[in-house]
C-alpha cells in the first residue's frame, strides 16, 4: 500500500536572531501514514509536536528531509512544493485543525463554515444547511449562527473552527489540540466525527490534550521526546 504521507529525515530549527543562536525543534524524524490511520503525536512541552503538524502543512519550512503526499493528482513533496500547490491542496486535500480560529470581522458562523463547501462548487443554500447541521452538532447554540464568531468565548469560537475545518473530508488530516477547550459533550462530537472521517480513509496526525478521548482511534504513537523510540504500535486498540 503506498502511504498517503511519507515522511523522510525532516528536521526543522529555528534561529534566535537576538541571542545570535539557534535551535532544533525536531531532527531526523521519519515515519508514514496510510489510508485511514490515526497517529498520534506525544512527547513534553517544547519536543515540537506541533512544530511537527506546521512544518507538514508548510506553515514552516523545513530544513532537511521530504514529505511525500500521494495527492489526487500525484506525489508531490509538500517540503519543496511551490506555495501556489500547497494553497491548492489545503483548499482540496490537506486539512488543519488548531484550537484557536482565526475569524474574519462581519463574517457569521453560519458563512464562515459554509466557505470550505461553496468553494467546492456547492450550491449556497446546500452549504447553509450543512454548515448548521455541523454547528449544531457541535453544540453551537442556533442563535450565533447567524452572529459573528469574533464575539464569541474561547469554546465557541473553537466548536465553529471544527464545524469548518471538519465539514467536509480530507485526504490527510492534522489536528493541534482540537479538544482544549472543549466542553465533553463537543468533545464526543469531535470524536464521533473522526471515527466517520477513519472509516471514510482518511488519515490522521494528532496531538491532544485529552488522549484518551481518541485512544480507540488510535493506530501507532510517534514519540517526539529526544532520545525516546520514536513509534510504538498501537495492536492492542479495536480501530
Amino acid at each position: 500500500m503506498t502511504p498517503v504521507l511519507d515522511i523522510r529525515g525532516l528536521s526543522k530549527g529555528f534561529t534566535m536572531h537576538h541571542l545570535g543562536q539557534g535551535f532544533a525543534a525536531f531532527s531526523d524524524i521519519s515515519f508514514a501514514v496510510n489510508a485511514g490511520e490515526f497517529v498520534l503525536l506525544k512527547g513534553a512541552n517544547g519536543a515540537g509536536k506541533s512544530t511537527l503538524l506546521r512544518t507538514l502543512y508548510r506553515s514552516y519550512l523545513p530544513q532537511a528531509g521530504q514529505v511525500l503526499f500521494q495527492s489526487a493528482h500525484g506525489p508531490i513533496d509538500l517540503a519543496r512544493a511551490a506555495d501556489i500547490d500547497i494553497t491548492y491542496l489545503r483548499q482540496t486535500e490537506i486539512g488543519f485543525v488548531t484550537q484557536f480560529l482565526v475569524a474574519r470581522p462581519r463574517v457569521s458562523a453560519e458563512a464562515l463554515v459554509a466557505e470550505p463547501l461553496r468553494l467546492a462548487g456547492m450550491a449556497e443554500p446546500e452549504a447553509l444547511d450543512t454548515a448548521r447541521h455541523w454547528l449544531q452538532t457541535f453544540g453551537v447554540k442556533d442563535t450565533l449562527w447567524p452572529a459573528y464568531p469574533t464575539t464569541f468565548s474561547g469554546g465557541e469560537q473553537q466548536k465553529v473552527n471544527l464545524a469548518r475545518a471538519l465539514i467536509r473530508p480530507h485526504k490527510l488530516l492534522l489536528l493541534d489540540e482540537p479538544t482544549a477547550s472543549l466542553d465533553a459533550n463537543a468533545r464526543a462530537a469531535l470524536v464521533r466525527r473522526l471515527a466517520d472521517l477513519k472509516a471514510q480513509g482518511t488519515a490522521m496526525i494528532g496531538v491532544f490534550h485529552h488522549p484518551g478521548d481518541v485512544e480507540h482511534l488510535i493506530d501507532r504513537v510517534i514519540d517526539l521526546t529526544p532520545n525516546a523510540p520514536l513509534q510504538e504500535e498501537r495492536q492492542d486498540v479495536a480501530v
